[in-house]
Formats: structure tokens, C-alpha cells, sequence
């Protein structure tokens, strides 16, 4: 299908879904002076994903904005919730639920690293929940998510409930363009045990970490419940929904965006910028070197001196590098 075909179909579903109505009319005018220019001629389905993306990013700079090429033809009903959730399903399944790294390192730190995505629970929880019990006892953790490109919601929330107490707490919720249309969002009840609202925890960050990623990261930041150390993250803060436009075409279009319930705010444009910076390579080492002070802050008696001892040993390994 010609671009001259494929542009109203996006500036309708802007005008019809944008979560920013006025933005929504700046890229019908903005779409339709670039097709008039003759800047979409001659393209083929890939070059003019990648030109009309970077037409829908040139006015607010919403990276959820895209018009995304796919090699394999678009079903009818990819974009129905039951194809998505079995797609997401296969995918997580790849992706062992997003739970790239569980481990206690030296010093009874725990580690978490999820990527590539935070996938729905319904997939994933299982997965995710096994982790998180797993590493419920150590003394500190570090929730590595520099190469989280992005996920769920809801899993955001799930995984955030392992480290509260027995009280709710109210994270960022989704405003719709409808000013009445607001959505908010509590921790829930989770199975087994907990790392529990009180020990440490470290986020790791990168240039990569966006969307979901960064919901969990701002949230938690947010409400000191962690220290961030490595990169400022890419900055999209709007869910989006996908919708088919051709064969091989699909356009994102935000259709909300987070709200802070203690600032009002997010992260969009501007990413979750760390408390401790340092480079995404670097992250890791720094985090695991505070977590090993405090876990030595805690004292040597009894069984924990052999705790202590393996702090101390790693602590001096971190030092020695």
C-alpha cells in the first residue's frame, strides 16, 4: 500500500486515540505537508516506517510513537488481546518469564536482573514470583534493570509488591485523554515469601532502560525505596496500543500516560536520572560494593559472622580491583 494510502489512515487514529489531542492535530499537519513534499515517495514499507517515525517523534518526542515495519505479515487480529497474551506467552517462555539472572552474590546480596521485558503476569508471574522468593532473604538486593526494554503494567505492580511491607502503597497511575478517565494503581497481595518494605535495594539503569522498565525504576526512586545508580534512561512514560495499517505496518499510539501520585509527574522525555551515576558497564560493581557496606553494618554475631566474613572478603575484592 502507497504512503498516500497509509498517512490518513495514522492521522485518524491520532485524532481518535492520541492520549494529546492537540499534539495529535500538529502531526496531522505535520504528516501531511511531508507527504505533500513528496519526502515519503518512492519508500518501501521499511524506509517509511523509519520516515514516518521520525515525523510522529518530531514534535513532543513520545518514543512510543512508531510506525513499526514487520518482516512477516500482520494478522487481522494481532492486535486482539488473545493473540497478544499468546504471542507475549511464546515470547516469555524464550525469555524464561524476563528472569534473565537470579543469584545471591558474595556477602548474601541478592540479584535480580530482568530482561528483556517486565512480561504480563499472566505469563510470566509464575516466574517472577519464584525469583523473588528466592532471593527473599538476602540482607540487600539489586533489581538489575539495564536491559529492560520495556513491559507490562501490571507486572510493574507485581514486582514491586515484593518489596513493600503489609500496607498497599500507591504507585503511578494511568491518565487517559479523557480528563475523567484515571486509573490508579496499588501493590497487591503476592505469594510466598517477601523481601519485605525495610533492606536495601539497588536499581541498575542504562541508556536502554525504557517504558515498563522505567515505571519500576521512577517508582521506586520515588518513594526512596531505592537507589538508582548507573544511566539516565531513555524517557517514555505513555502506553501505547498497536494498530495495524497495512500488511507489514503497525502504528503505536499512546493512548495514556503515568501520573505520579506524590508529584504528579513521570519520567517522559526526560528519563529516571540516577542517584548515583555511573556507566551502564560499572553499575553493577558499584552497586554490589554499597550493598556489602551495609550488609557489614549489620553486625558479626552468631551465624551471621560468616555473613560478615564474605562481605568482607568481596568488599576487599572490590577495593583490590
Amino acid at each position: 500500500m502507497p504512503a498516500a494510502a497509509v498517512i490518513p489512515q495514522i492521522t485518524k487514529l491520532l485524532h481518535e486515540h492520541y492520549v494529546f489531542p492537540e499534539v495529535a492535530a500538529e502531526l496531522d499537519a505535520v504528516l501531511a505537508a511531508a507527504a505533500a513534499d513528496g519526502r515519503y515517495d518512492g519508500a518501501d514499507q521499511a524506509r517509511l516506517a523509519e520516515l514516518v517515525t521520525a515525523d510522529l517523534q518530531s514534535v513532543n518526542g513520545d518514543l512510543h510513537l512508531r510506525l513499526k515495519y514487520s518482516e512477516t505479515a500482520l494478522s487481522d487480529t494481532h492486535d486482539e488481546d488473545e493473540t497478544q497474551l499468546r504471542q507475549m506467552a511464546e515470547w516469555s517462555d524464550l525469555a524464561c518469564g524476563g528472569v534473565a539472572t537470579a543469584q545471591r552474590l558474595p556477602g548474601n546480596v541478592g540479584l535480580l536482573a530482568i530482561a528483556p521485558l517486565l512480561f504480563p503476569p499472566a505469563v510470566a508471574g509464575s516466574r517472577v514470583t519464584a525469583a523473588m522468593n528466592l532471593l527473599a532473604a538476602t540482607d540487600a538486593l539489586i533489581l538489575d534493570l539495564r536491559e529492560c526494554l520495556g513491559g507490562d503494567p501490571a507486572m510493574v505492580n507485581w514486582a514491586y509488591s515484593f518489596l513493600t511491607g503489609a500496607e498497599p502503597v500507591q504507585l503511578s497511575g494511568m491518565a487517559k485523554r479523557d480528563p475523567g478517565q484515571f486509573t490508579q494503581n496499588w501493590t497487591s497481595h503476592v505469594p510466598g515469601p517477601k523481601f519485605g518494605g525495610t533492606k536495601p535495594v539497588w536499581v541498575l539503569t542504562s541508556e536502554r532502560t525504557f517504558s515498563g522498565g522505567e515505571a519500576l525504576s521512577f517508582d521506586l526512586q520515588e518513594r526512596g525505596r531505592a537507589t538508582v545508580v548507573g544511566e539516565r534512561t531513555r524517557g517514555g512514560a505513555h502506553p501505547r496500543e498497536g494498530f495495524k495499517v497495512d500488511s507489514h505496518l503497525e502504528v503505536t499510539v499512546p493512548v495514556a500516560r503515568s501520573v505520579s501520585p506524590i508529584s504528579g509527574g513521570n519520567w517522559e522525555g526526560t528519563g529516571v536520572l540516577p542517584d548515583v551515576p555511573a556507566t551502564a558497564a560499572d553499575a553493577l560493581r558499584e552497586a554490589h560494593r554499597r550493598a556489602l557496606e551495609t550488609v557489614l553494618a549489620l553486625g558479626a554475631d552468631g551465624l551471621r559472622r560468616q555473613v560478615a566474613d564474605e562481605a568482607a572478603r568481596a568488599l576487599r575484592d572490590h577495593e583490590a580491583c
